[in-house]
């Protein structure tokens, strides 16, 4: 029997997947660096060494390009909220855990791209789809606020208040982080996490807390499949 030359269905699959991730991962970084209006499909072509017919076999046009790199950043983050969210642990535990994980995916391709650009370019009904699941992820974080506040690991505030606060700082990580710089995510999610939970009052310096422990294990047991890679480069704080 002559062995066919042509790959199998779930093969060609496969490869195709492998390849629209790199034309959505190439174009998000374009867009991170240069902006999404001034970033064209012959742009992120160039960066594959590919020709801009060829990025047409992958996508519709660049607007689906943004959309689906903001859908997968907000897809990491609801993923690992829902595991979280439902694990044996404070309240604190878990908000820390959450603030780690976030801290990993707005330092990455697609992460920092929600954060940079968003749906705002983007059609209204394209925009409303990705500000539900941006509500959903925004009770989440709540929700364990909340919990904490019940169970005593976090003082009495407004959860909501205290959401779009935390959420506001690490969100503007995307906007100076540098991966050349002298910090990994993982130590400046330390730094960010600490100043979070502790402030900055006081006198001597603050111990941590065993429900940062715990956090951090929550974090690493449910950190997207693409920030559990070892990484080489650093980041700047300046």
């Amino acid at each position: 029997m002559t062995a066919s030359p042509w790959k199998k269905p779930a093969d060609r699959q496969k490869e195709r997947e492998v390849k629209r991730d790199a034309v959505l991962r190439a174009a998000a970084r374009a867009f991170n660096e240069n902006g999404f209006h001034k970033t064209s499909l012959d742009d992120v072509a160039e960066r594959l060494n590919v020709t801009k017919p060829t990025i047409y076999y992958y996508v519709k046009n660049k607007d689906q390009i943004l959309f689906e790199c903001v859908r997968i950043g907000l897809g990491m983050l609801e993923d690992a909220s829902a595991q979280i969210e439902g694990a044996n642990a404070t309240g604190l535990s878990k908000l820390i855990a959450l603030w780690r994980v976030y801290v990993q995916i707005v330092t990455e391709d697609f992460g920092r791209c929600l954060i940079l650009v968003g749906e705002d370019p983007l059609p209204s009904g394209t925009r409303k789809e990705l500000r539900a699941l941006k509500g959903r992820i925004d009770k989440r974080f709540r929700s364990v606020i909340a919990e904490g506040i019940e169970d005593g690991s976090i003082r009495p505030c407004d959860p909501k208040m205290a959401a779009f606060a935390a959420a506001g700082a690490l969100s503007w990580i995307a906007r100076w982080y540098d991966p050349r710089g002298p910090l990994k995510p993982q130590e400046l999610a330390d730094q960010m996490i600490d100043l979070l939970v502790h402030g900055v009052g006081g006198t001597g310096q603050v111990k941590r807390k065993t429900s940062d422990k715990t956090g951090m294990k929550l974090a690493a047991a449910n950190a997207p499949a693409s920030s559990k890679q070892p990484r080489k480069s650093a980041g700047r704080t300046s």
